[in-house]
């Protein structure tokens, strides 16, 4: 684990994408056994977005990384996404993949799960031209300030997205609580905030890389949602599975919270 918080600086140096998605994105590994990490996230967020009333015209991805595996469900419900990242590489990975460059990373094995999810394997291209045409801009974004998508002033939107940001972006439980306040300030009142979050982490890595993690449990965790003026809708509890990437994880948290007034 390292020995203590790891800073944006230490993820614009060393944050290699790529390494990252190898680790923990992909469907299968080098011997064909499932990423039950992966398959319980999107099983997780297929529910979440399925909820009633959950959809809208924009969602904001906060901290997005270089992933689009949490969108796939999501862009069914949104006509606009705005995905957002504080590392330079990370944004460049995902808007290589936006832009179908020969060389980007191949989520096509993901879209096809997620579409047999929604009942029809075979509807991937159509899934992927989806979220490549719905994805408007990308964003560098910073969840310390109370705009985090400074200098950018967004509209307020009908969902924020989050998903394993603030508990790595947070060195303290104060700084969690601040960083939840101002993500959520970007969705509208009657918006809504999904978050999936690691439970009891102090690192996860790839390859040589180790970063922090915030130790957050699931009450304190609830608390600063609902701190952050958010009545939480839906919670669930998933056991991290072994063998997935470096790292102490032991549970995860997907939820969605509703933002109070109308």
């Amino acid at each position: 684990a390292p020995a203590a918080f790891t800073g944006t600086q230490e993820y614009e140096r060393s944050f290699a994408p790529r390494d990252y998605l190898n680790e923990y994105y992909r469907l299968s590994d080098g011997q064909g056994r499932p990423n039950a990490f992966l398959t319980q996230n999107l099983r997780s967020l297929a529910k979440v977005f399925a909820l009633e009333g959950l959809g809208g015209d924009t969602l904001l991805d906060v901290g997005c990384g270089p992933t689009i595996y949490q969108l796939l469900s999501a862009c069914e419900r949104f006509q606009e996404i705005v995905a957002m990242d504080y590392t330079p590489q990370n944004r460049r990975e995902l808007e290589s993949w936006l832009r179908n460059e020969p060389g980007a990373f191949d989520w096509r094995p993901v879209v096809q799960y997620v579409c047999e999810l929604e009942g029809d394997r075979e509807k991937w291209a159509e899934k992927e031209q989806k979220l490549r045409r719905k994805v408007k801009r990308v964003l560098k974004c910073d969840v310390t300030k109370a705009n985090p998508a400074e200098p950018v002033s967004l509209p307020p939107a009908n969902c924020v997205l989050s998903t394993y940001c603030l508990e790595a972006a947070c060195p303290d439980l104060p700084a969690f609580r601040r960083a939840l306040r101002n993500i959520g300030g970007l969705a509208k009142p009657g918006g809504h905030l999904v978050l999936i979050t690691s439970l009891s982490t102090t690192y996860y890595g790839f390859g040589e890389q180790v970063f922090s993690c915030l130790h957050l449990e699931k009450a304190a965790l609830l608390e600063a949602v609902e701190g952050a003026g958010f009545e939480v809708r839906f919670t669930e509890l998933q056991p991290y599975p072994a063998g997935t990437g470096h790292t102490d994880a032991q549970t995860t948290l997907i939820l969605a919270a509703r933002r109070r007034g109308t």
